[in-house]
């Protein structure tokens, strides 16, 4: 079975998704079972509400299983959108309209997110998983870590500038830090200016682990992060973790680091890891890329062998494919 991703690819610094979506194509062009051209593939991966300029990918589809119903559909579902950007409840009405509809399988990143996406009002497949991520092992990896200085090195990553991506706690902490103790490093966007901590633009992959390298501890206080691929990537450079006890923190720290729930425990959390940076190091465990693409292939040869004996392709007719791009517009342009 050959796979092929309906995703358009960004080069440079972007998401977690992109990031991630790039490192499980280059594992399947690795194995031979990524398929360059949609057409030759007999599994395609769709990817949250991201459907191509234009929503063109919808037509593709319709087109694709129109000439091979056989095709398998797997739909990649983070989110809630609503939940973790603060609006965006109609993008979520067109996941769960897109996943009913066309999805013969989906896969969630997260116990958290398939919860609270049932709870929100999405059907579930009669056949879903949920798979974690995992960062290109050829660039976000465990090194033999530099000499501790003086102080211990706190690094903080975010692309997106969403005031929820945890900038609240990172200005307390630009205030509040124990500054003859800690240094601390954000990379990434971000909607404000610090006095203290030192801010660097968003790098490339290649840049970002080599920073990460240089660091003790990494630190998010993301919220309703389904996934952070910041945080898998982190700890694939060996880097304990401090964590907002929120979305899918729990499932990807583990026993790696510590959880806080808010300014009163954050500066404790950050001073417990530090006192013992090389015991939570050796607690660190994340899946890796080989694991996470197993799973993904393995589950689209679940998909195809379970199907359900009504042929899903069937609706989607050129009517659906319509009422798509109607759905897809008004969600899109409209106040969530």
């Amino acid at each position: 079975m050959k796979l092929h991703f309906l995703f358009d690819f960004k080069e440079g610094p972007w998401g977690g998704g992109n990031q991630f979506l790039k490192a499980l194509r280059n594992y399947f062009r690795e194995k031979g079972i990524y398929s360059e051209n949609a057409e030759e593939a007999e599994a395609i991966l769709i990817n949250g509400h991201q459907y191509g300029k234009n929503n063109l990918y919808f037509l593709k589809l319709w087109k694709l299983l129109r000439s091979r119903p056989d095709i398998v559909v797997l739909h990649r579902v983070d989110g809630p959108i609503s939940i973790v950007r603060g609006n965006g409840s109609g993008i979520d009405k067109l996941i769960y309209f897109v996943k009913a509809m066309i999805a013969h399988g989906t896969i969630f990143q997260s116990r958290w997110s398939r919860n609270q996406n049932l709870l929100l009002g999405m059907q579930e497949n009669k056949i879903s998983t949920i798979i974690t991520n995992a960062p290109d092992p050829n660039i976000f990896c465990s090194k033999e870590k530099q000499s501790a200085g003086a102080k211990t090195r706190i690094i903080s990553t975010s692309w997106s500038p969403n005031p929820r991506k945890g900038f609240n706690i990172y200005k307390y902490l630009d205030r509040h830090l124990n500054w003859d103790r800690y240094e601390m490093t954000f990379i990434g966007n971000s909607p404000g200016t610090f006095s203290r901590i030192k801010h660097i633009p968003p790098v490339k992959s290649s840049e970002l682990a080599s920073l990460l390298h240089q660091h003790d501890i990494f630190l998010t206080a993301s919220q309703n992060d389904p996934c952070s691929n910041s945080l898998i990537e982190a700890l694939h450079c060996g880097l304990p973790s401090i964590a907002l006890n929120s979305g899918g923190h729990p499932e990807i720290i583990k026993n790696a680091g510590e959880l806080f729930e808010d300014e009163k425990d954050v500066l404790n959390a950050i001073d417990k890891v530090a006192a013992d940076i090389e015991g939570y190091r050796r607690k660190i465990d994340p899946q890796n890329i080989a694991d996470i693409g197993n799973a993904y292939y393995n589950f689209a040869k679940e998909v195809a062998s379970v199907r359900n004996n009504k042929n899903r392709s069937g609706q989607f007719s050129l009517s659906l494919l319509l009422r798509l791009f109607v759905n897809s517009f008004v969600h899109t342009h409209l106040p969530g």
